[in-house]
C-alpha cells in the first residue's frame, strides 16, 4: 500500500495565504467583471484604499477595540480558570452546575448589552462585560472537562502512593487539562472580538463597531468591510499567538511533539 506523503512546514505555512491570494483576486475579478456596486459588495482594492484613505480613524477605533476587548478576556480567562477548578475539583458541583452554566451560554449575549448599559452607562464598560460573558463558557468548561474526566484509576493509583486530592489536581489534573485550556483560549478570544464588537455597535461612541455603525449610515461600504477586515486580522493575530504557546508548552500532548 502507498504511503501518503505528508505536506512539508513550508508548504503547510503557505496554504493559508495562497488560498486568502486565490480568494482576494477571484473577489477582485467577480467585482470588475460584473462591475459591482462599491455600496452594494465593493472589491478588495476599494477596501484597500478606504484602509489607507482612513487609516487614523481605523487605528484609533482599532486600538479602542483591542484593549477592551483583552480586558474582557483577561477576566473571562481569569474566571474561567477559577470556576473550572472549581467545578471540575468536585463531581458533584459538576454535575450541579454544568446544566446551569449550559443553559446560560444558550442565552444570546447581544441581549445583555441594554441592560449594561442601564447599569454602567455607555463607554468601555459594557464592551468590557460583553466580551467576558461571550468568552468566559469556553475556558470554563475545558477546565472543569480536562479535570472531571481524569481516569479513575489513576487517581486510586497516586492516593496509594500517598497523594492526597488536592496533590492530583494541581499536579496531574491541571497539567492534563492544558491541552483544552489553549484550545479554549483560541475559541474563546474570537469570541470576545464579536462580543466587544457587537457592544460598541449598540453602545458606544468608539472602537470598530461603533465605526461600522457610521460607516453604514453614511453609505461608505468599503469603509465599513475594512473595519471587518481589522476585526478579523487581530482575531487572527492572537489566536495564531495562543497557537504558538500552545505548541511550546503542550508539545508532550501533540502527536510527535514529544521527540527531539
Amino acid at each position: 500500500m502507498k504511503k501518503t506523503r505528508k505536506p512539508n512546514k513550508a508548504t503547510t505555512a503557505l496554504a493559508p495565504w495562497l488560498l486568502l491570494l486565490l480568494t482576494l483576486v477571484i473577489w477582485q475579478c467577480i467585482c470588475s467583471a460584473l462591475q459591482v456596486s462599491e455600496f452594494i459588495f465593493p472589491s478588495p482594492l476599494a477596501i484597500i484604499q478606504a484602509m489607507i484613505e482612513f487609516s487614523g480613524p481605523i487605528a484609533h477605533h482599532a486600538l479602542s477595540t483591542f484593549w477592551v476587548t483583552m480586558t474582557g478576556f483577561a477576566i473571562a480567562v481569569a474566571v474561567g480558570v477559577t470556576l473550572g477548578f472549581l467545578i471540575g475539583s468536585s463531581p458533584l458541583l459538576y454535575a450541579a452546575v454544568y446544566p446551569l452554566m449550559t443553559a446560560f451560554n444558550a442565552l444570546p449575549k447581544a441581549a445583555f448589552v441594554p441592560v449594561l448599559v442601564v447599569w454602567f452607562g455607555i463607554g468601555a464598560g459594557p464592551a468590557i462585560l460583553t466580551a467576558f460573558l461571550i468568552s468566559f463558557f469556553p475556558i470554563m468548561v475545558n477546565i472543569a472537562t480536562g479535570l472531571a474526566t481524569l481516569e479513575p484509576e489513576l487517581e486510586d493509583v497516586l492516593r496509594v502512593l500517598g497523594a492526597r486530592r488536592m496533590d492530583i489536581l494541581l499536579k496531574v489534573g491541571l497539567p492534563r487539562s492544558l491541552p483544552y485550556f489553549f484550545a479554549s483560549l483560541k475559541v474563546a478570544i474570537t469570541l470576545a472580538f464579536v462580543g466587544s464588537t457587537v457592544s460598541e455597535m449598540n453602545a458606544s461612541n468608539e472602537g470598530i463597531g461603533y465605526l461600522l455603525v457610521s460607516a453604514g449610515s453614511s453609505m461608505k461600504m468599503p469603509l465599513a468591510f475594512a473595519g471587518l477586515v481589522v476585526i478579523g486580522a487581530m482575531a487572527m493575530l492572537m489566536y495564531e499567538l495562543f497557537a504558538i504557546v500552545e505548541k511550546r508548552t503542550t508539545r508532550w500532548a501533540h502527536r510527535g511533539g514529544g521527540g527531539k
